[in-house]
């Protein structure tokens, strides 16, 4: 499970399969690298793609299926495949978030919820019986080349203040963006492996993913 003062490195792979058993088998072992099975990732494979990710790193393994409803039969799904952690939606309803975060209980496994899109994460947090392991403040990739979209770090603060739990980074994260999240206070930064030519950022198949993976480590130390 996670870790209270560590800062860590989620790698979130978003990569047709055969990138992800090239690259990721290549990423140092260390307990603060979390591994992603990112969405577009999950929705080309299913569950079946998350059981191949466990198998691969045999380490922490998010699953980013971003639950909204159904959440003890997604989470159970996840969990079967191999995920420590499974995320679902901020706008999500307040029941299927109960649900979720008792299911990962139950089951085990971190709950993170993604606040993308949501302008005060604690009314999300607030009207819930238990908090999750993770609010996740998100800009959304497609968000990512807008004017003034950023990560509102304002909420690591807030959040902190009010439950004992970890916040994390995503959205756009270089190595610039990587130390403004830690500096800030976030505990997790998120970062995505994504197709070369694409137009968002992050790491692209051809870079040099170990070494990438250690500036970044260094970078949020």
């Amino acid at each position: 499970m996670l870790e209270r003062k560590i800062c860590y490195l989620q790698i979130a792979f978003n990569v047709p399969m055969k990138h992800v058993e090239r690259l990721l088998p290549r990423i140092p072992r260390d307990k603060r690298i979390l591994i992603e099975a990112g969405t577009p990732f999950i929705k080309r494979y299913g569950v079946r793609g998350i059981r191949r990710i466990a198998e691969l790193w045999q380490g922490y393994v998010v699953a980013d299926i971003k639950i909204v409803d159904g959440a003890k039969e997604e989470v159970e799904m996840c969990a079967s495949a191999g995920a420590n952690a499974v995320t679902a939606m901020g706008n999500a309803p307040t029941e299927a978030l109960d649900i979720f975060v008792e299911t990962c209980e139950r089951l085990g496994v971190d709950s993170m919820v993604d606040m993308m899109h949501v302008e005060r994460p604690l009314k999300v947090l607030r009207p819930m019986r238990k908090p999750p392991t993770v609010a996740v403040l998100h800009r959304g990739r497609d968000e990512e080349r807008t004017r003034g979209k950023v990560i509102q770090y304002k909420h690591v603060t807030k959040i902190k203040s009010k439950y004992d739990i970890l916040v994390s980074a995503a959205g756009g994260v270089d190595l610039k963006e990587a130390q403004s999240a830690a500096f800030n206070g976030a505990d997790i930064v998120v970062v995505n492996v994504i197709p070369k030519g694409s137009p968002w950022t992050g790491i692209t198949p051809d870079q040099d993913i170990a070494t990438l993976a250690q500036q970044f480590l260094k970078t949020i130390e």
